[in-house]
């Protein structure tokens, strides 16, 4: 394990330690409407603070691009992409499903380490460029079903400014529902794709995502044999704010739906 993946493990680690400590204990003094049905709490900035810290002491030369505002560009080039707790809305109504993202970009702009980490389960999702994605120090995969009638898919639902895109994308959700057996909405980006690196669910769309809702799920799904792409089929995700993922079998049914209802 590099450097750099301990030193993401370890500010994961601290961070999940933090919400567990507060998980059902909010009060409304400690939750801030940052905008319109988007919100922050004290326990994600306490997230935010430990983890930047733990990535500067080991890497001064690195930038920073985190969530709730921390960043830096930094001399080095590489940039560690931070969401310190992904499924605020969900902690706040102490629905447990939320977690930790950390994924590091290199100078060359390639995701090179990836950390997603889940403290309800104490599931550990890591992957570094080449060398696979693992679960709790265990390999995992994508998924291997090829009966459409078996999938399980995963996405995200429109929550604000969606008036644009509302049609299109319940479009392509009712196209996806008639091709699978179901469909989850946990309300958790990074979750929905470390799920699919494992092939807990057979693959993951959703429109307009930031980099930090999505930087180390793509390389956990990568490195797990999958195909991350945005609706457009393009590699390049940090262009575009969506996100199709899955098995290359899931990810192409997916892609022609993608492409046929957003063009």
């Amino acid at each position: 394990m590099s450097l750099e993946l301990q030193t993401a493990v370890r500010a994961a680690k601290a961070a999940g330690a933090i919400t567990i400590s507060r998980f059902g204990e909010l009060t409304h003094r400690e939750i801030v409407a940052k905008e319109y049905k988007d919100f922050v709490t004290e326990v994600d900035q306490q997230c935010e603070a430990v983890i930047s810290s733990t990535i500067s002491g080991a890497f001064p030369d690195d930038g920073l691009l985190c969530e709730e505002g921390t960043s830096g560009k930094g001399l080095s080039g590489r940039t560690w992409i931070v969401d310190p707790l992904d499924g605020t809305l969900n902690f706040i109504h102490s629905f447990p499903v939320f977690g930790i993202s950390i994924a590091m970009r290199d100078a060359s702009g390639d995701l090179s380490v990836g950390v997603v980490y889940q403290p309800v389960l104490d599931e550990l999702f890591t992957a570094e460029k080449g060398k696979g994605a693992f679960l709790n120090g265990k390999p995992i995969s994508v998924s291997s079903r090829e009966s459409k009638e078996s999938y399980l898919f995963a996405t995200g639902l429109p929550f604000k400014e969606y008036d644009h895109y509302m049609d299109s994308y319940f479009a392509l959700l009712r196209d996806v529902i008639r091709d699978s057996a179901g469909i989850r909405r946990a309300g958790a980006a990074a979750i929905d794709l470390a799920y699919t690196s494992a092939g807990r669910f057979d693959g993951f769309f959703e429109y307009k995502l930031f980099p930090w809702d999505f930087s180390a799920g793509v390389l956990l799904v990568r490195e797990a044999g999958g195909v991350v792409t945005g609706f457009s089929g393009s590699d390049d995700v940090f262009a575009h704010q969506s996100i199709l993922a899955g098995s290359p079998l899931t990810h192409a049914l997916l892609l022609e739906k993608a492409q046929h209802h957003f063009g």
